[in-house]
């Protein structure tokens, strides 16, 4: 049992230095919390930045986490000569959809791919080296994209240093060092929580990235069991398209669930008959709201 008080559930943002693994970083944390946690967006060894452990529960918000768009700065050297406008000139050239296939010391299958790099800028250029700036989305091979503008330069190209400045919405000005996991867990010890209670943000933070749904009170305990929820539960919500991911909060902004859009949000509007989401990953227990919903006979899954 960990000695000191710790939230159970939420997200803690490490600054991930250039050696461990991002697994080991993990298991770091995880035992200086006494906690079950999990990262969200596997770093190389050789790369630092931005590494979203998930605490207790919060690992079921791994999914949305780890499809989120991520933002680089990158070092990247050229094996030639070259000037300055003709980098800039293939670096906007790679903005896009671009096909990757993985690398073949990667571990998952090194089967062809489009990634969308959203920006790509040259911050530095000096002599051979220069400075990018790249946002793109989730799961671009930053080395591999590094070697393909080499290419497209016609002196070849490698990757000398990557940094991750943003996952998601997580970015490194919010990133703690494990020496501050560490300084705030014994602090918490002596009889003074409110460091590392600060560190670990709630998984509601995970909903301003997404499309909303406002429920009723009295919804709230059938979405706790697995129901999906009707239109008649719905206070208000934002604009979502069908087969979006949405977060369900209660009135007091709590999060409820990470659900699957059934419809679009124009289909059944907030008080009116109607599936609107399906909920996928369940972080509210069950019993924190009053239930408010009847279960049919025979039925495996109460209705709201």
């Amino acid at each position: 049992m960990t000695p000191f008080p710790v939230p159970e559930h939420g997200l803690l943002v490490l600054d991930k230095p250039r050696g461990p693994s991002s697994h080991q970083v993990t298991a770091w944390a995880g035992e200086i919390l006494g906690k079950r946690v999990g990262h969200a967006g596997t770093l190389d060894p050789g790369v630092s930045g931005v590494l979203v452990v998930m605490v207790g529960n919060a690992v079921r918000l791994a999914p949305i986490l780890l499809a989120e768009e991520k933002e680089y700065v990158a070092v990247i050297r050229t094996h030639g000569d070259v000037q300055e406008d003709a980098l800039r000139s293939v670096a906007s050239d790679f903005c896009g959809r671009i096909y990757q296939r993985p690398p073949r010391r990667s571990a998952v299958a090194r089967n062809l791919r489009i990634r969308t790099v959203r920006a790509l800028e040259v911050r530095e250029f000096h002599e051979r080296l220069a400075v990018l700036g790249i946002t793109c989305d989730a799961g671009t091979y930053i080395r591999s994209l590094c070697h393909h503008i080499g290419l497209a330069l016609g002196c070849g190209a490698h990757m000398q240093e990557l940094r991750r400045v943003r996952s998601g919405i997580f970015s490194e000005e919010q990133a703690h060092t494990l020496h501050d996991l560490k300084d705030a867990a014994t602090l918490a010890g002596q009889g003074d929580p409110q460091y590392l209670a600060g560190m670990i943000l709630p998984p509601e933070k995970v909903a301003r990235g997404l499309p909303t749904l406002v429920v009723r009170d009295t919804a709230v305990d059938a979405l706790c069991h697995g129901a999906a929820l009707a239109g008649v539960g719905v206070v208000r919500q934002d604009a979502f398209a069908r087969g979006e991911m949405v977060a369900v909060l209660t009135g007091k902004s709590e999060l409820v669930c990470i659900g699957e859009a059934i419809v679009s949000s124009t289909q059944v509007p907030p008080g009116s008959t109607g599936l609107v989401a399906a909920p996928r990953s369940v972080f509210m227990r069950p019993g924190t709201y009053p239930k408010g919903w009847k279960k049919r006979e025979g039925a495996e899954k109460p209705e709201i």
